[in-house]
Formats: C-alpha cells, structure tokens, sequence
C-alpha cells in the first residue's frame, strides 16, 4: 500500500464505507493518517468490579460468565450478559444490539468502559463497549482512546481500526520533510512517531510530544509559503511614479475629521507607493472604525497621479453602497466612479467596459463583475478588495492581473488578533486601525429568550414610533423543518400581520435580484421603511446612521464574529443604540458565546474568544484564503508554538528562500504538494 492510494484500496473499505470517508475529506490513504482525533478519552485506569465507581464511566476487565439471554419487550430487546473477575459480578446491557447474543462467548475475557449504575440491587454496565482481550491490539478500551468527527455511517470502533491498520502497513513509508536543523533546535520529535502516537499514544507525554510536531509542522508549512509569496510580491517592481500626492483636498470633503489611526494607515499607504516594490497591504479595522474613508483616499491619489482603482466588494448591496458613497465626493473633483455589478444589461455593461478601457474610469467599483473577462483597465494601478475572508485568493489574483503589478490593499473588519494575523495574511503588511471615530455611540447589548418577545417587541415600538428604525436578522432564507430556525420570509409576513400591524415592514435576503435589494435598501436608507428583515447580506458596510435597533433571532445559529459585525450596522448615528440576541439554546456553549457579546463591544477581544470556542479548523476562512484547512492547529491555544514557527521560518527563509539547499529539498517538495491550488498566485 502507498500513502497516495485511493481509499477504497484499504481493506474493509466498500462502496458504503468509502463514500462516508469521502465526506470527512478522506480520499486517499495519506487523509486517513491525517484525520486527527478531535477528542480523547483517557480508558487506561482499568479497575476491578469490586472498585467501580457508581453513576461514573469505568473501565474493567472481565469473563463472560453466563450465555448471553435476549428480553424482549413491546418496544426493544435487551441483551444481558453477566461479567466477572476474581472480586465480583456485574451486568452488562445492550438496547436493540440482538446480535451482540453471538459474540460473547462463554469464559472470554473482554474490557469493558461504560457507566455503571444499582439497579435492582445489582452492579448494572449501561451499553459499554467493549473489545476482547485475547491477541488484539486494544484501541478503544484500557488506554488512552481517539475520538474522532464523524458521519452517521461511520462508528468510532471503525475509524480507529481502519488508522491503526493502516498506519501499521505504512508506517515505514511517513517521511521527514522538516529539516533535521530545525527539528534539533525545537526538539520535536520524528513525523513517524507524531503520526503514529497522535492517534494512538502510549502516554501523555508521548500524546503532547506528538502533537507538538503536527501543530509545529502545520503551521511552518504555512508560513514558509507565505513567505515565498510575500518574498515574489515584494521583488515586483512599483511601476506607478506619483507626482502629487497631498490630499487636504479630499480630506476637506470628508465630514469628520480623520482619527490619528486612519491618518497612520494612510501614511503607510503613501509610503508604501512610493517606494520601489508594489504594495501588499492588509487593513484591518474594527467595524465603524473608518476603512472605507481610508479606502477613498487611496483611490483619490491614484486618480490624481492619472491611474485607475478597483474596489471590489463581496455583495451588490455593499458595492452599490460603496459606489454612491465614493461617486457622491469624488465626482465633485472631477473623478470619475463608474459601478460594475451583475444587474446591469448588456448595453449598460458595454458603456461601463468602454468607459474602464478607455481611461474615463478611474475608479471602478463593483462585485464579482470586475474580474470577468470583458473588463479591461487602461492603466490598473490599486487593486482593493473589502471584506478579503469573503474572497477566494483566485479571485483576488484575477482582479490584480487585470494590470501590470497593481498595488494591493486588502480590507476587512473582522479583526484578528495581531500575531495571528501574521500567519494567516503572511504575505501581507499589516495596518490596523484600532481607535473609532469621535462620537460613535457604545451599543447596549442584551441576550434574552422568547419569553420577552412581548417586551422587546414594545420596545422596538417605542423606538420607531419616535422617528427610528430597526433590524431584524434571521439565519435562514425559507422555512426548514429539520433545523428550527426563524427564516426571513415566514417571519416577515407574520410581524407585518399579526406584531406590527401598521408599521412598513420589508424582508431582503440574498436570493433576490440585485434590483430588488438596491431598492429596498434605498427605501430603508431613505426612511421609508420602519423594520428591515434580512439574512446575513446586511452583515458587512450598511450605514444607516437612523437604524438604532438591532434583533438577531436564533443567535446562537451565528459566529461571535459575525454577531460583531451585525451589530455594528446600529449605533451609527447620534442615538442611543441597541442590540438584542434573542436565543432559547440551553447550550453551556451558546451561553458562553452570548455572554461574550453582552460584556465586550471589543472586535479583537471577541476575535480571541471566538477562535477559543471554536477550536482548531477554518476559522478565518483559510480555505477562501487559498490555504488548506488546519488539521490540527489551534490559532488560540497554539500561539507559543506559532511564535517558534515564525521565528524559524523567517529565519530558514532569510538562508534559503526558494528552498535550494539538499537539506530543504523535502521540505519543498511538501510545500509544493500542500500548495498546489495556489502557486504563481500573487
């Protein structure tokens, strides 16, 4: 067997099977070894029977001492085994298991985990399970156990044999690919051994060993090519000499002054195209901080130099929004924005395509619609892309070769956390905007149940009827019957029948033409509307500084980052603000994530918490970044490995950037192997 064979070449792997394994990612044998326990339960504590603590789960040994017996009732049949060793019996049971009748033999000794209870005076086993002692290696009892994710199809029993037997047959074949200088230097342990004891460990310190290696190897692997990326970006040559660059005259048009953190990100913004290598800069800003404004000025040095911009936008309410705000200063200076979204019709397209060929444009701000293939720019020289963890990097690669070498700045108002920033947008520089503008309102927030629907209703009424409006977001477009959830269009018809009769209530959700939601978000943005009901299209850039309420129903359906950012389209204006999170999830999790949203309003403190409860995985859309998905790092609790690992990329990266040197060679080969859907991108 070799580590890129095709899963269904596992033995005991069918069609079944192999289709379950295929929805966990697993399609050859290397993902198997790769699919790394989420969990572990620690069974290696074996007692006797006259030791079992009741009302806990116990792993114990002993002899089938009796032929299993089968009761059947009305509704299910028991099966009953009775179990003993040296100091005592008790019962197992197992609920509509029959078969498991012909598989305890009379005298064989298997162990045992499972709750233990008194019933009927006697010592009862609750459905433990189990394996049999005799010539098995024992992976699911009397050691330290894996505990996977998995699918309806697959049990644990059958992902652990199916990782132990195969890592047994390939074990000779996992190779070190880290260089032996820094598997020395960081006393990490071989990959052999990490792989084998990550699934299976022989101790605690053979388990932390291990998974120090795996976490350590991840996230290098990730640097190194961030780095290369970054290293190929910073070697392109600025193209774009500048002649004027004072902006007091788009800064008089603003209407507020910039705070001290735009004016520092501005500056490194002209001290970044003014230099010799093209810009790759990453703004990160919380929401309300003022990136837009930022972004405008950007532009308006590039227009002024005769160069053309493109802000791309990952929605049409927000380009459409983007758009008015940028044509409403710019056109007043002679600059001219033109809109690229895919409502438009083919005539309405041919004009904009011309007016971007031509050089008229010089500011182009669209969705999607500028990266396709009859948009051709005269002379691109800043390419933006806002709200980035919604853009794959394919798609920010189109939109810069729509130039020669463009500048690049990338926006997003998802804050993260500065040291994990640096792994994740590797290849970027980094400006934070960390201080909001003068007189932005703080934003009460509240968590409630259904119990106080009545309440907050009265509450919303108030508001409106005093010359305000509202949000109220649902997690679902239409009505689902597995999942409980409010959806946008049921909801909507019964508040505008039956709560809030009287008040113009409207829905807007992602599945309408782009028409259809411009128009209602002009409606509301211009007053017409008392309550806006929408989906997550309104999360990023919606500024409607008369808006002071905001619902999310079933809030717990949400990421305490997007909460943030749904919040943030209230508390815009001069009015009190407010936020309510209306959940019934009895979820220890849920609660802990609502109570996050209620103490902090702080983008970067709810980031880290954010990445806390979720653990390891695709947290900040590494898959849209054009990264593979971590297996098993995890960016909260990871981060003292994670400043090892940068420290000893920066510095085999400084010695040997491409990889060159006979010691590296492996170690490139595997960047090679992860990265393929992103080379020559940027």
């Amino acid at each position: 067997m070799d580590l890129y064979d095709e899963i269904e070449n596992v033995k005991n792997v069918g069609a079944q099977r192999k289709t379950a394994l295929n929805k966990l990612n697993i399609f050859t044998v290397l993902d198997l070894i790769e699919y790394f326990p989420r969990d572990y339960d620690d069974r290696s504590k074996i007692k006797n029977i006259n030791e079992l603590i009741l009302d806990e789960v116990n792993t114990f040994k002993g002899v089938v001492s009796n032929i299993p017996e089968i009761i059947k009732t009305k509704s299910m049949s028991i099966t009953k085994a009775k179990i003993s060793d040296s100091t005592g019996i008790i019962e197992a049971v197992w609920f509509n298991q029959p078969y498991l009748k012909n598989t305890f033999k009379l005298n064989t000794e298997f162990i045992f985990t499972g709750k233990v209870v008194k019933k009927y005076s006697k010592l009862q086993a609750e459905s433990p399970d189990f394996e049999i002692i005799s010539g098995n290696e024992l992976l699911s009892n009397g050691r330290i156990v894996p505990i996977y994710s998995l699918t309806a199809k697959l049990s644990q029993k059958v992902i652990r044999s199916l990782i132990n037997s195969v890592i047994n047959d390939i074990v000779h074949q996992i190779e070190d690919f880290l260089p032996d200088d820094v598997i020395n230097e960081y006393n990490l342990c071989s990959r052999k051994y990490a792989v084998k004891n990550i699934h299976f460990p022989e101790s605690s310190k053979a388990f932390f060993s291990s998974r120090k290696r795996l976490v350590f190897e991840e996230l290098f692997l990730m640097q190194m090519k961030l780095l290369q990326i970054k290293g190929i970006v910073k070697g392109s040559e600025n193209g774009f000499p500048l002649k004027d660059i004072d902006t007091s005259e788009i800064e008089n048009k603003l209407a507020f002054k910039l705070t001290n953190a735009q004016k520092k990100v501005v500056s490194e913004f002209i001290n970044d195209i003014t230099g010799k290598s093209v810009m790759n800069r990453l703004v990160q800003g919380d929401v309300g901080s003022g990136k837009t404004a930022v972004a405008l000025i950007c532009v308006y040095i590039m227009a002024k130099n005769g160069y053309q911009s493109a802000v791309m936008a990952p929605t049409d309410v927000l380009a459409n929004q983007h758009f008015l705000y940028f044509k409403n200063i710019l056109e007043d200076l002679d600059i001219k924005c033109v809109f690229l979204g895919g409502n438009l019709t083919k005539k309405e397209k041919r004009r904009v395509y011309d007016a971007i060929e031509t050089g008229f444009a010089k500011v182009v701000i669209g969705t999607h619609a500028i990266i396709e293939g009859g948009v051709n720019f005269d002379n691109l020289a800043l390419a933006i892309t806002d709200e980035q963890h919604r853009f794959g990097v394919r798609q920010r690669d189109i939109l810069t070769k729509k130039g020669t070498c463009p500048h690049v700045l990338v926006m997003t108002a998802t804050p993260i956390p500065r040291t994990l920033a640096l792994i994740l947008y590797g290849d970027l520089d980094i400006s934070v905007i960390d201080s909001l503008p003068p007189g932005r309102q703080k934003i009460d927030t509240f968590a409630v149940t259904d119990a106080y629907r009545k309440r907050m209703y009265g509450f919303m009424k108030k508001l409106i009827d005093s010359g305000r409006q509202a949000y109220i977001i649902c997690p679902m477009i239409e009505e689902n019957e597995k999942i409980r959830a409010n959806s946008v269009i049921s909801y909507t018809e019964k508040i505008k029948k039956d709560d809030f009769e009287g008040y113009r209530v409207e829905c807007i959700h992602g599945k309408m033409k782009s028409d259809e939601k411009n128009y209602i978000m002009n409606e509301f943005s211009n007053g017409n509307i008392d309550i806006l009901v929408a989906t997550t299209v309104i999360e990023v850039g919606i500024d409607v500084p008369n808006a002071v309420v905001m619902v999310i129903e079933n809030a717990e359906r949400f990421g305490l980052s997007q909460l943030h950012q749904l919040r943030g389209r209230v508390g815009r204006g001069k009015e009190k603000s407010y936020c309510i999170l209306v959940s019934n999830s009895n979820s220890d999790v849920s609660r802990k994530r609502l109570k996050v949203m209620t103490n902090s309003s702080d983008g970067f403190e709810i980031s880290g918490k954010d990445l806390e409860l979720r653990g390891p995985g695709d947290f900040f859309g590494t898959r849209q970044h054009g990264l593979p998905e971590m297996k098993i790092a995890n960016l909260y609790k990871d981060v003292d490995i994670l400043k090892l690992v940068q420290k000893a990329a920066l510095k085999l990266y400084s010695d040997d950037p491409n990889l060159e040197k006979t010691e590296n060679k492996k170690l490139k080969i595997e960047i090679e192997r992860l990265f393929t859907d992103i080379q020559g991108v940027l």
